[in-house]
């Protein structure tokens, strides 16, 4: 199946991760995190994905204000999660998301405070929403 411009490959995700976790850091810094054991092969490699990230995706950019280019995130988790988590719903369960929220709900993965989080979001979502509109999926 092919990549659509706006999904990530996990080597890609690995390199966000980083960014995420840090701010903004050079490709050296990036490498070095990724690979530890690595050399210039390894740094090659995620400038490549950081290029790939920044052009297909807009999903870092380039600060080449210093003496060495740095990167930084541009798309936050919480982003990148509902797409992926749309693009499932939508390849797996005809677009809609019950399925899959049913199913990671009734997985064994959830501590009673997680799912004491989802009742309360459930409480929110549904008290913020008018009267005719709940349990309607909202329009895009």
């Amino acid at each position: 199946m092919a990549r659509t411009p706006l999904d990530v490959t996990d080597a890609e995700l690995a390199v966000l991760e980083v960014l995420w976790r840090h701010g903004q850091r050079t490709v050296r810094q990036i490498a070095d995190e990724l690979y530890p054991d690595g050399g210039a092969s390894k740094a090659a490699t995620v400038q490549k994905l950081l290029e790939r990230l920044e052009r297909d995706n807009g999903y870092v950019k380039r600060d080449r204000s210093g003496g060495v280019q740095s990167f930084a995130a541009t798309v936050d988790r919480d982003h990148l999660i509902g797409r992926r988590l749309e693009g499932i719903a939508e390849s797996l369960c005809g677009g809609s998301l019950t399925p899959l929220l049913t199913h990671l709900v009734r997985s064994d993965r959830l501590s009673g405070k997680e799912l004491q989080s989802l009742r309360d979001l459930i409480d929110e979502l549904d008290s913020e929403r008018p009267a005719g509109r709940r349990g309607r999926r909202p329009s895009r």
